[in-house]
């Protein structure tokens, strides 16, 4: 058997399954108060959500023992989770938006951390983050979907630019 990773790498591998062990995607189930009066469109991306998370973490763990290392997913209490039942959907998505796109500066600090040396590590770390890539994608439209347009972008590409209000300015025409 190879020698074990060196710590650096096991570190960096622990720290996302520590994140995802404590995401807050975990809490995200059908029997939510606010999920089960959420349309299909919106819970299903949040239901697919709290499902790679868990597998996210499943496949950390093996990495990391494949590596020579030991998984340490240490569960942290999360005080601010206990109120997430109580919030609206407009409210919500957006906040869960930020926290995936966290999560993927993540794993894109932890491919750097570990460096060009353990390819199969990278292998899966750049495969995981494309699947959260296209979870990102789906919970911005699910947040334009809840607020009505209200949240961040077009609701046919949810990550393409804002478009900006007309100009009504009186003071004569534009440069444009």
């Amino acid at each position: 058997m190879a020698d074990a990773a060196p710590a650096n790498v096991i570190d960096a591998l622990n720290g996302l399954l520590e994140a995802e062990v404590n995401s807050v995607f975990r809490f995200i189930a059908e029997a939510s108060p606010y999920l089960s009066r959420a349309t299909a469109e919106v819970r299903k991306p949040l239901a697919a959500c709290a499902d790679i998370s868990r597998r996210h973490a499943r496949e950390l763990a093996h990495l990391i023992g494949s590596l020579g290392g030991i998984a340490i997913p240490r569960q942290l209490p999360r005080m601010e989770d206990q109120y997430l039942a109580y919030l609206s959907l407009k409210f919500l998505l957006p906040k869960l938006v930020n926290e995936k796109q966290l999560l993927i500066q993540r794993y894109d600090n932890a491919k750097r951390a570990i460096g060009p040396d353990y390819p199969q590590a990278i292998a899966a770390l750049d495969r995981i983050e494309a699947e959260q890539h296209h979870y990102l994608d789906a919970l911005k439209k699910a947040a334009y979907d809840a607020t009505n347009g209200r949240y961040g972008r077009s609701a046919r590409d949810p990550s393409g630019p804002v478009k900006s209000a007309p100009k009504t300015s009186d003071a004569g025409p534009s440069a444009d």
